[in-house]
C-alpha cells in the first residue's frame, strides 16, 4: 500500500436521513450485543478471572454493557511476559508492514464507523456527534501515525563527512503499558496503541474501567487487522492493582497515560523509582487534565464567542480535558455577555444520548456525579448561579449546564479541574488582566481568545501558557495533523499528541558510524 497525503476524516452530517437510518440501526445492533461476557487477551489467548465487574450505561443506569474480568496482579504480569516475548519479533518487522496494519485498522473503523459511534453513545453517554468525532480522530491516528512511521524509518538527514558512512535509526523501546481514558474511549486509546505498536514497540493496554467495552471493540478491529498476537494484549481490572502492577515492573519500558492529575504524579512516581532488575529508565508520556480558559476581549464578536463559550464548556457534559472551564470577560462586555450565556445555557437540552436532539448526554458515573454536585454547591458560595445548578431529569447521572458568575480568579471553581459541565465566568479589568488570570493556573493545556484587536492577540500568542492556543474559536476540537495536542505544567508532558514529534517518544535514536575502506 502507498498512502497519499494524510487528510483528516470527515465527520458524518446526522441531518441527513440515510445517516441517521444508518446510526439507529447500528444503535440496534450493539444494544442486541449489550449484557456478555468478555475475557482478557493474554498472547492471543482468551482468559477469564474469578472476580469480574460490570460496565453500565451512565445515561441509563439499569442497562449492563458488559461483564469484564478484574485481571489479578498475576494475570497483569502474563500480559506483560507475552509483550515481552512478542517485542523480540515484532521490533523485526519492516515499518511498512506495521504502518500496513494501522492503515488496514483506519479501513475496518471506517466499514464500522457507526457501529463504534454506537459503542460510545451507550457506554460513555457521548451524543452522535460527539461519538463520530471520537470515531473520525482514531481513524486519524491510524492513518497519521501509519505513515508518520515511514517517515521516520526513511534515512535521516545527518552532516557528512570525508571517510564515513553515518545512519540515525529510530528503533523501538520495549514492552510498555497504555492506559487511556474513558472520555475518549476510542480515539485516545487507538492513538497511544497504535503509536506504540507502530514504532516496534508491544503492549499490554488496560482501558478504563468506565469504557472496557469500547477497548474490546479496537482490539477486534487490530485482530482483524492482522496484528500478530502477544503484540497488543488486552487486560481489563483495576489501577490499583492492574495499573500499579504493570507501572512497577521492570521489565516495562514505557507508560503511556491519559488522565487526572493525581494518578499521572503517583505514575511519574512509581515509573521513577528503579527496581531490581530494572536496567532502563522508564519513559512516561502523560496527558494529565487541564483548566482551560476562554478570554472574551471588549471588541470580539460576542456572537460568535457565545457560541464557542458554549461549545467548548458543554460538549461532552463538560467531560474532556480541553474544555472550557473559565470564561475570562473584559469588563466592558462583562454584564451583557453574562446574561446571554446564561440564558443559552437554559435552552441547552439534557438527556439520553441515543436521542441526537439531546446536546448533552450523561457525566460518566456516579462518583463523578456526586463529585459535579459537590462543586457546584461550592460556587454557590464563590458566585452568583446564573444557570443549572443541580441534576437534571433521567434515569441517568444527568447535570444541568452551571454557570457561575462573578467567581474570583482564586475561588476554588477557578482552580480545580471539575471535569463536568460547570463553567466559571470571571471579570477582567483589561486585555492584560485577562491574561494574568488566564495563567494564574497549575495547568496550561488550552486556551481560547475571541477578539478583533491584532495587539491583543499578539500578546495572547506570546504570552497565554498552554500547549494549544486558539484565537476565535472554541478551545476544544484538536484535529490531528492540524493541531498537535498536549500541554505545559500538571497538564502533562506536552507530549504532542497527533504531531510529528509523537512517534520519538515511542522510540531512542541510534547513532550508526562505518568507517569507508579504500
Amino acid at each position: 500500500m502507498t498512502p497519499d497525503e494524510f487528510r483528516n476524516e470527515p465527520t458524518v452530517d446526522f441531518n441527513l436521513p440515510q445517516n441517521r437510518r444508518k446510526q439507529e440501526e447500528a444503535l440496534a445492533l450493539v444494544q442486541s450485543r449489550l449484557g456478555r461476557e468478555y475475557n482478557l487477551i493474554i498472547g492471543g489467548g482468551r482468559l477469564k478471572s474469578e472476580k469480574k465487574f460490570e460496565s453500565l450505561n451512565p445515561g441509563k443506569k439499569s442497562e449492563v454493557i458488559g461483564i469484564f474480568p478484574s485481571a489479578t496482579a498475576e494475570q497483569a504480569i502474563r500480559a506483560l511476559d507475552a509483550a515481552t516475548s512478542a517485542f523480540e519479533d515484532w521490533k523485526r518487522v519492516p515499518a511498512r508492514e506495521r504502518a500496513d496494519v494501522l492503515f488496514r485498522a483506519a479501513a475496518l473503523l471506517r466499514a464500522r464507523r457507526f457501529e463504534s459511534n454506537a459503542w460510545m453513545i451507550l457506554e460513555t453517554g457521548k451524543t452522535w456527534s460527539e461519538a463520530d468525532a471520537d470515531t473520525a480522530e482514531a481513524i486519524d491516528f491510524c492513518e497519521f501515525y501509519g505513515r508518520e512511521a515511514l517517515r521516520y524509518a526513511d534515512p535521516q538527514p545527518l552532516t557528512r563527512i570525508q571517510g564515513e558512512d553515518n545512519e540515525l535509526r529510530y528503533i523501538p523501546l520495549g514492552a510498555g503499558v497504555v492506559i487511556p481514558p474513558w472520555n475518549f474511549p476510542c480515539a485516545i486509546l487507538a492513538g497511544m496503541t497504535t503509536a506504540a505498536v507502530v514504532t516496534g514497540n508491544t503492549v499490554v493496554l488496560k482501558p478504563s474501567s468506565d469504557s472496557p467495552a469500547i477497548g474490546a471493540f479496537f482490539m477486534s478491529i487490530l485482530e482483524e487487522a492482522g496484528l500478530p498476537s502477544g503484540v497488543v494484549n488486552f487486560v481489563t481490572g483495576s489501577g490499583s492493582v492492574v495499573g500499579n502492577t504493570l507501572v512497577e515492573h521492570p521489565r516495562t519500558r514505557f507508560i503511556a497515560f491519559t488522565g487526572s492529575k493525581e494518578v499521572g504524579l503517583q505514575i511519574v512516581e512509581k515509573a521513577g523509582r528503579h527496581a531490581p532488575g530494572q536496567i532502563w529508565i522508564k519513559r512516561v508520556i502523560a496527558e494529565m487534565g487541564g483548566k482551560d480558559f476562554i478570554i472574551v476581549d471588549q471588541d470580539a464578536d460576542l456572537e460568535s464567542a457565545l457560541t464557542g463559550v458554549l461549545a467548548s464548556a458543554f460538549g461532552f457534559q463538560g467531560q474532556k480535558c480541553s474544555a472550557c472551564s473559565r470564561v475570562i470577560v473584559h469588563d466592558n462586555v462583562y454584564e451583557s455577555f453574562v446574561r446571554s450565556l446564561a440564558e443559552r445555557a437554559r435552552g441547552i437540552r439534557v438527556g439520553p444520548a441515543t436521542d441526537p436532539s439531546n446536546f448533552m448526554g450523561p457525566v460518566i458515573n456516579e462518583s463523578a456525579m456526586k463529585s459535579i454536585l459537590q462543586y457546584i454547591e461550592t460556587g454557590r458560595n464563590e458566585g452568583k448561579l446564573v444557570a443549572g445548578g443541580g441534576p437534571a431529569e433521567g434515569e441517568g447521572f444527568y447535570i444541568q449546564p452551571t454557570i457561575i458568575a462573578d467567581v474570583d480568579p482564586s475561588a476554588r471553581i477557578a482552580r480545580e479541574e471539575i471535569f463536568g459541565p460547570v463553567l466559571a465566568v470571571i471579570r477582567a479589568k483589561d486585555a492584560d488582566d485577562a491574561i494574568r488570570i488566564a495563567n494564574d493556573s497549575e495547568y496550561g493545556l488550552t486556551g481560547s481568545i475571541y477578539s478583533n484587536n491584532r495587539e491583543h492577540i499578539a500578546k495572547a500568542k506570546d504570552e497565554c501558557h498552554v500547549g494549544n492556543l486558539y484565537v476565535n474559536r472554541k478551545c476544544t476540537g484538536a484535529l490531528v495533523g492540524v493541531h498537535p495536542f498536549g500541554g505545559f505544567n500538571m497538564s502533562g508532558t506536552d507530549s504532542k499528541a497527533g504531531g510529528r514529534d509523537y512517534l520519538s517518544l515511542f522510540t531512542q535514536a541510534k547513532v550508526i558510524s562505518e568507517k569507508k575502506q579504500f
